[in-house]
């Protein structure tokens, strides 16, 4: 696909979870994602206009790279991709979803929370999966927990996570921060991308300081 999807979202250290209620606000967000010095976003398939969004931002032109998230079954992820998506985020482990990004090497991050997952996942060849819902299967405790037994993989936690606990998990297990706060579906339904742009920046400074860059 021309994008080493990891390397980028590792680069980033940030991947915001994107609900969209009306895919004309999804360009607008991208942007505004763009402008905080997060050009990732990962636009859910949890409404009706999650699909048309993911095809608004890849036909704009706006250089953030794409992910389908809440990616539920095979024919979803298909779609996905076929309407611009870089790459692929589910919940849960779907084999039949993980089967067919990995044969058609789209990145695919699904979540996995215990051995058994992560297990299934190395197995597939995956060295990142989605850590979710971060804060309800015992948080950074559990990442590094897991990280012990199983070295070669990282984690993409999501949930419970926001400006004010971003920095406990900037740590080198994590590739990447998920989350809603980044681009609050709030702010997006009212049109306040400066306040998008705010708390992007706000996020990426305390992901650098972290980093020590």
């Amino acid at each position: 696909m021309g994008i080493d999807v990891s390397k980028t979202i590792e680069g980033i250290g940030l991947v915001p979870v994107v609900v969209i209620d009306d895919a004309a606000d999804a360009v607008p967000a991208a942007l505004a994602l763009k402008a905080g010095g997060v050009p990732v976003m990962e636009i859910t398939l949890r409404t009706e206009a999650g699909l048309d969004a993911i095809e608004a931002v890849a036909k704009e032109g706006t250089d953030v790279m794409l992910g389908a998230g809440t990616v539920m079954s095979l024919e979803k992820a298909k779609e996905s991709v076929e309407r611009g998506a870089n790459y692929i985020v589910s919940p849960g482990f779907d084999m039949k979803i993980v089967e067919w990004c990995v044969g058609n090497d789209i990145p695919i991050f699904p979540g996995c929370v215990t051995p058994t997952e992560i297990t299934t996942a190395i197995n597939m060849g995956l060295k990142v999966v989605k850590f979710f819902p971060a804060n309800i299967y015992g948080g950074l405790k559990a990442i590094k927990a897991l990280a012990g037994p199983f070295p070669d993989i990282r984690f993409v936690p999501t949930g419970g996570v926001d400006l004010s606990n971003l920095a406990e998990y900037v740590i080198p297990e994590v590739i990447a921060v998920g989350g809603g706060w980044l681009c609050a579906r709030k702010d997006i339904k009212e049109k306040q991308f400066d306040k998008i742009t705010a708390v992007c920046a706000d996020s990426v400074a305390i992901v650098k300081q972290c980093r020590g860059e």
